[in-house]
């Protein structure tokens, strides 16, 4: 099974220039761009172990590339995505989300059914992977930091 989160899911994945053509996109739309990794990829877990800090000054996609190379080679076995925020309105909003790494395999998700009072049933669904420790779910685990 193939996770299908931010844009671009459904496409094969991105090669090394045409990341850093959205990463240079979304510099030059003055957007903020963040890494970050996960070992859980649950589509409701939108909290992400951030890579560094968000890079609020750059304008070269170099160094968004140098950072995302750098966390996929500590966490090569993780989910890694790319984020670009747009600060222009007083807040940040996220204009552009997308994976740059994913494990060689992922398990994919299972589908719990919980009966409940009337006749009530209940779904949610779990990671296969969360069976294992964090930072240990994918190969051999390097474990979280940045």
């Amino acid at each position: 099974m193939r996770l299908t989160q931010g844009q671009f899911s459904f496409l094969p994945d991105l090669t090394v220039g045409e990341i850093t053509a959205q990463v240079q996109y979304a510099l030059d739309q003055g957007w903020a761009v963040a890494v970050e990794f996960t070992d859980d990829p649950h589509p409701r877990n939108s909290y992400w172990t951030m890579w560094g800090n968000p890079m609020f000054d750059l304008r070269d996609a170099k160094g968004v590339t140098m950072e995302i190379d750098a966390c996929r080679t500590a966490h090569p076995d993780h989910y890694v995505k790319v984020l670009a925020f747009d600060g222009s309105e007083g807040f940040e909003t996220v204009r552009m989300s997308f994976l740059v790494n994913r494990p060689a395999v992922e398990p994919g998700f299972e589908l719990l059914r919980a009966e409940g009072p009337g006749r009530r049933i209940g779904y949610t669904v779990r990671s296969y992977a969360t069976g294992r420790p964090a930072g240990e779910r994918y190969g051999t685990g390097t474990g979280h930091g940045g």
